[in-house]
């Protein structure tokens, strides 16, 4: 059995004690929790850009102008507010920045950020799937070598 290293280096896992298969274990479950949190992130990440997506197509539109709406400052905090524009929005395009777009501007910024984020999330998912296969062979090794030890000790036992 090989396992691919960051590297490229290949080795052979049945070669490894267990206590170097317990810590290469340790390392890969961290890393494949790090890589499940960023996947949730980036899910997160793409559920938002479609809920702009939506609000531009259902709430920016002329039936909406000059009637009284909340606007969200931050997840929990909304101020009363008036659309005055149907035409043109205000885009959050990362780290603070805002530019004004017009609405078919906004829609396909948004567009390209949820299909962007569904690549990712596809290489991603592909990733954490080889991560998992990585630490379901180790954990096989681990098991087969501790239950030949326990059967070399109980031949032992028998013999002496």
């Amino acid at each position: 059995m090989a396992s691919n290293q960051p590297g490229g280096a290949q080795i052979d896992l049945t070669q490894l004690p267990i206590p170097q298969l317990q810590e290469l274990k340790t390392q890969l479950d961290r890393e494949l929790e790090h890589l499940t949190t960023s996947f949730q992130s980036l899910r997160t990440a793409q559920t938002k850009f479609r809920d702009c997506l939506n609000s531009i197509s259902l709430g920016v539109n002329t039936s909406a102008l000059e009637k009284p709406l909340l606007v969200p400052l931050t997840s929990s905090l909304y101020v009363p507010g008036r659309l005055t524009d149907s035409e043109h929005v205000i885009v959050d395009v990362g780290t603070g920045f805002f530019v004004e777009k017009s609405t078919a501007d906004a829609t396909d910024f948004y567009e390209r950020k949820v299909k962007d984020l569904g690549a990712s999330l596809k290489d991603l998912e592909s990733v954490i799937n080889g991560k998992a296969n990585n630490v379901r062979m180790v954990e096989e090794v681990i098991r087969v070598k501790v239950l030949s030890s326990q059967g070399q000790e109980g031949q032992e036992k028998k013999a002496g």
